[in-house]
């Protein structure tokens, strides 16, 4: 199984919409897909219907209580996309890791246990706390959804130097799979300006996939179901199933599912 964590400290950036969207459309072209929401907020969760309610065990009890990743794990509507959702219980994750000697490993350990999945995208909160070092120790890639502005890339800076402590530290395969420039407005001279620096000084880091700012994508989480779902040929859909081809020849290794 491939793991993907999707992280940014900075909010708003659109990493949610980027892991349920991604999510689908990986489903969507035969991957057997597991999303784990470690946002406290379960936006991920609600985003592909499964509401608080249906939401008997969370990303909390593999943390904090070492529960079987299976018997968390419950299917979504998505046709191979399973979730391990969050609740609020998760804001209290981090103080009740502290002492633990495998505080940033526990995710890892969960992960093990596959179930026959091709690939996992972790959804982190937006912080550089402990779930989201949980995350990354147990990824493989990193994908970063970097919003056009400057303030983005003041925390794309700060994100980038958490990941070389990381690997020194924690998790020395980990990789950066690539950033994707999210909420992009063409008729935004800032948008291109910030776009043209970024790619100057990552070059072949930046998906060639821009997500466009859609109030398509703004409108799906309300009704329970990715954009893809809700509405399949509009500009952000478009975008992203676009992401996820090329998300999937960045991963020449990846176990295409039958």
């Amino acid at each position: 199984m491939i793991r993907i964590a999707i992280a940014n400290q900075k909010g708003g950036v659109g990493k949610t919409t980027t892991a349920i969207n991604v999510a689908t459309a990986l489903a969507a072209t035969g991957w057997k897909t597991l999303l784990v929401d470690l946002d406290p907020q379960g936006n991920a969760s609600t985003g592909i219907g499964v509401y608080p309610a249906d939401r008997e065990f969370s990303s909390y009890d593999v943390l904090v209580d070492k529960r079987p990743l299976a018997e968390c794990v419950v299917p979504s509507s998505i046709p191979g996309l399973d979730l391990l959702a969050a609740t609020v219980d998760l804001s209290g994750a981090e103080v009740e890791l502290v002492n633990a000697d495998d505080r940033a490993h526990r995710l890892r350990a969960a992960l093990r246990d596959d179930s026959g999945y091709d690939v996992c995208l972790i959804d982190c909160p937006p912080s550089l706390g402990l779930l989201t070092l949980n995350a990354l120790t147990a990824a493989d890639k990193l994908l970063v959804p970097l919003q056009c502005e400057f303030f983005a890339l003041e925390g794309l800076s700060q994100l980038l130097t958490t990941v070389e402590r990381v690997q020194q530290r924690f998790n020395p395969d980990l990789g950066i799979i690539g950033i994707v420039l999210t909420m992009f407005d063409r008729r935004n001279r800032l948008t291109d300006q910030v776009s043209d620096d970024v790619r100057s000084c990552l070059g072949p880091l930046i998906f060639d996939t821009n997500i466009p700012r859609n109030v398509r994508l703004s409108e799906a989480p309300s009704h329970g179901v990715p954009a893809l779902i809700y509405d399949h040929s509009c500009a952000g859909s478009r975008a992203y199933m676009a992401l996820a081809r090329e998300l999937i020849t960045r991963l020449p290794e990846a176990r295409k599912a039958a």
